[in-house]
């Protein structure tokens, strides 16, 4: 029993360490930018119907290499549009969701990712891109002064 119970505390330690760390407030990710001294990546995607914002999903942003990164150095912010009823979001969040796609996405570009700083301000932006998730970190990076 005691080793089960072990077991299943580090299972659960090994995946708390590895799940990626969303925003879904923008105030709330410019709060942790400014105290933390990041750079906030917010990331316009639809999860449950765009192909590249899945495989943008799959490729970087799931990587364990890309996980660890973001921890340190970046504060990561999801404005997510899904379709599918089930995957409703609230309405809240969809307004707020919208609220960002009007100021940061007005041309529409799913998956559309943005490089802020603490205070909102654009950096940088770019999209999916076939690439591995240091060169695709160097990207983010290469818009940060």
């Amino acid at each position: 029993m005691k080793t089960l119970v072990i077991f299943i505390s580090l299972v659960f330690s090994i995946l708390t360490v590895n799940a990626q760390e969303w925003k879904t407030d923008f105030e709330v990710a410019k709060k942790a930018a400014t105290i933390e001294n990041k750079t906030i990546i917010l990331v316009f995607q639809g999860s449950d119907w765009c192909a590249p914002c899945i495989k943008l999903d799959r490729e970087v942003w799931s990587t364990d290499t890309f996980k660890t990164y973001a921890k340190e150095h970046f504060v990561m912010l999801q404005a997510d549009f899904p379709r599918r009823k089930k995957n409703t979001l609230s309405k809240e969040q969809s307004k707020a969701n919208g609220a960002l796609f009007e100021r940061y996405n007005k041309n529409g570009i799913f998956p559309f990712v943005v490089v802020l700083d603490h205070k909102g301000k654009v950096l940088g932006e770019t999209s999916y891109k076939k690439t591995t998730p240091k060169n695709y970190i160097k990207e983010l990076n290469s818009f940060i002064k």
